[in-house]
């Protein structure tokens, strides 16, 4: 018995010393402790043709529809019956932002449509796809994102069109124009569009959308998301304000509806459904690795006596 039992110490020492030494990351590939990511709730049926309608209207108020919606004559003027100036102090302090010359004016509104229409655009996309590879997510993955993220989008300038044609505020480079010169600028009908920026609004839909999207499916590394696409995004609200094309109000209300709608569509429409198989990249941690393998190693060691 005492044999035995000589025997048996530098056994059960050996294994609970294994037992508590970390799984390597072959040893951890069990699917019951990889982090999953989720479904979300889509039907594309219902986000097709909401998004496809979204954007049909929104370009036709733009492209066809826009000379009949906008105000011929700024409602919001910032001007007194007497033609007294009434900008706000902060739009006021804000306008120092634009340029000193038609040149730097114009490179700047260049540099807002190149960022607001292209980099961000195809930098989101891009990104939230790159995201889908290392999380090795399905296929179908990609392709619902990217509805989703359009459909946040498109509601999202589609009501700032809306919001644009009723307010009808009078541009910063109009509202610094004698009467008789209003009229004479290069888009008339654009005079009064102000409120609210629809590049800024934009942006921050395409950015806050595909970051909520990340973070519901529960994709690895999707703060970049957040660390690239913010900042771009308030580049497009700077540069429309150095412009001139709108103060430093629309802007901001382009920014925070504009994420509004990113966070709400995804949030509302497509919240998570259930979990899909894990990813298989992803190393859970080193805790939760060590307890199953503790308990089948104690039960074996129970089994000895």
């Amino acid at each position: 018995m005492l044999r035995d039992v000589r025997t048996l110490i530098p056994s059960l020492a050996l294994s609970l010393l294994v037992a508590l030494v970390p799984a390597t990351p072959a040893q951890a590939q069990s699917p019951e402790d990889a982090p999953r990511l989720h479904e979300l709730r889509f039907d594309w049926a219902r986000d097709g043709i909401i998004t496809g309608t979204s954007a049909v209207l929104w370009i036709s108020s733009e492209a066809l529809f826009k000379d009949d919606l906008a105000p011929a004559e700024c409602r919001w003027c910032d001007r007194a019956p007497d033609g007294t100036d009434r900008l706000n102090r902060l739009d006021r302090w804000g306008r120092g932002l634009a340029g000193d010359t038609d040149a730097s004016r114009h490179r700047a509104a260049t540099w807002s449509n190149i960022l607001g229409f292209g980099a961000v655009p195809l930098g989101v996309m891009g990104a939230q796809f790159a995201l889908v590879r290392s999380s090795n997510a399905p296929d179908r993955f990609f392709a619902e994102d990217a509805t989703i993220i359009l459909e946040s989008t498109m509601l999202a300038i589609l009501a700032n069109q809306a919001v644009k044609f009723i307010a009808g505020r009078e541009r910063p480079f109009v509202h610094v124009l004698s009467a008789d010169q209003k009229h004479l600028t290069e888009q008339p009908s654009d005079n009064n569009l102000s409120f609210y920026s629809g590049h800024t609004s934009l942006a921050f839909s395409l950015v806050v959308s595909a970051g909520t999207v990340a973070a519901l499916r529960g994709y690895e590394h999707q703060e970049w998301i957040w660390a690239v696409g913010l900042p771009l995004a308030a580049s497009v609200g700077l540069l429309r304000m150095g412009a001139d094309k709108h103060y430093l109000t629309d802007v901001a209300m382009g920014a925070i509806l504009g994420s509004a709608f990113g966070v709400a569509i995804p949030l509302l429409m497509h919240g998570r459904q259930q979990a899909v198989e894990p990813s298989a990249s992803s190393t859970p941690p080193t805790a939760t690795r060590w307890r199953p393998m503790v308990g089948a190693r104690m039960a074996g060691i129970s089994g000895v006596f």
